[in-house]
C-alpha cells in the first residue's frame, strides 16, 4: 500500500515539475520575450563596445604621450581627437525653417486617373 502511494506521489511530482518546466520554456519563446532578450543582449553588447572604445582611446592618448616624450614634442592640452570638418557642408546655405518651406501640391482625387 505504501509502495503504491510513494510511486503515485513521485509520478505526480514529476508531472508537476515537467509541466512547470515546459510552461517556462514556452513563455521564454513568445515573441515579446524574445524581443526583450534581444534588446537586453544589444544593450550589453553596446556597453561592451563603448568600454572597448574608451579603452582604445585611453591607450591611444597614453601611447601618443609616450611618443611625444620620446621625440621631445610638446603634448596636446587634452585627450580630445582633432575635429574633422567637412567644408562642403559648411559652405552650403542654411535650410529654411519648416514653416517657410513650400511643399509640392498633389491632387489626391482617386477618380482623376480613371
Amino acid at each position: 500500500m505504501f509502495r503504491r502511494t510513494f510511486w503515485f506521489t513521485a509520478g505526480a511530482a514529476a508531472g508537476v515539475w515537467a509541466t512547470t518546466k515546459v510552461n517556462r520554456k514556452i513563455k521564454q519563446l513568445t515573441p515579446e520575450s524574445l524581443a526583450a532578450q534581444a534588446a537586453d543582449k544589444a544593450l550589453v553588447a553596446g556597453h561592451k563596445l563603448k568600454d572597448f572604445a574608451l579603452d582604445v582611446r585611453d591607450g591611444m592618448v597614453r601611447r601618443e604621450a609616450e611618443l611625444g616624450e620620446a621625440l621631445g614634442l610638446e603634448a596636446p592640452a587634452g585627450p580630445e581627437l582633432p575635429v574633422r570638418r567637412n567644408l562642403a557642408v559648411e559652405a552650403a546655405e542654411p535650410e529654411a525653417p519648416a514653416a517657410h518651406r513650400k511643399l509640392p501640391y498633389h491632387s489626391y482625387n482617386r477618380n482623376e486617373d480613371h
